[in-house]
C-alpha cells in the first residue's frame, strides 16, 4: 500500500480540478490517500521581505512534510491565461524556498482540466517542466477539456476516448507504485 497525496493547484472552493482529483482518489482504495483541499491553505504572496520578516508558516511546513511522506502525488493544476494560477505558482515558490527538493523521489500523476477546449494544457505543460526541478518524477499526464460537458459528478468522465486516456494515466501510476 502506497501513501498518496492528492490535491489541486487551485484555491477555489468550487475548483473543477479538485473535483477531478477527488474522482481520481475513488479508484485508489488499496492505497493510503491524503486528500488536501488547497482552498484551506492561504499563503501570502512570496517575497524575500515576507520570508525574512515572517519566515515559513506552519501550514507551509505541514504541506511540505505531507509531500515528503508521500510516495506519489496526484496533482491537477488549474489554468489562468495559459499558465498555472498565481496561487499555485506562489505555493511552488514558497515550497522551493523552504526545501528545494521537496518532491525528491516522488512520483507524480499530473492532470489539468478546464471549462475550455484546451483542458488547461498550457498550465499542465508549464508545471510538467517545473516539477522535475524539485525532484519529481512525472509518471503520466492527463488533460480533460470542456469539463462541464465531459465530466459528471456521479459517472466521472463521460467521453469514452478521454476516459480511456485517463485510465491509461492511472495504470501508469499504479504500475510505478509496485
Amino acid at each position: 500500500m502506497a501513501a498518496i497525496l492528492a490535491l489541486a493547484g487551485s484555491n477555489s472552493s468550487k475548483s473543477i480540478n479538485y473535483q477531478l482529483v477527488r474522482h481520481t482518489t475513488s479508484f485508489m482504495q488499496e492505497h493510503e490517500i491524503q486528500l488536501i483541499d488547497m482552498s484551506k491553505y492561504p499563503f501570502p504572496m512570496y517575497s524575500e521581505d515576507e520570508e525574512k520578516q515572517n519566515g515559513y508558516s506552519n501550514s507551509l511546513v505541514e504541506l511540505r512534510d505531507d509531500i515528503k511522506r508521500a510516495e506519489a502525488v496526484i496533482l491537477s493544476v488549474n489554468e489562468h491565461n495559459s499558465n498555472p494560477s498565481a496561487y499555485f505558482k506562489n505555493v511552488l515558490d514558497w515550497l522551493s524556498r523552504l526545501d528545494r527538493s521537496f518532491l525528491e523521489e516522488t512520483k507524480v500523476l499530473l492532470m489539468s482540466c478546464s471549462p475550455g477546449k484546451r483542458g488547461g494544457i498550457g498550465a499542465l505543460g508549464v508545471v510538467e517542466n517545473m516539477l522535475p526541478r524539485f525532484g519529481a518524477e512525472i509518471i503520466a499526464t492527463f488533460s480533460l477539456p470542456s469539463f462541464h460537458q465531459n465530466f459528471d459528478t456521479e459517472k466521472g468522465i463521460v467521453d469514452s476516448a478521454l476516459e480511456s486516456q485517463y485510465q491509461e494515466a492511472l495504470q501508469l501510476l499504479f504500475q510505478s507504485l509496485k
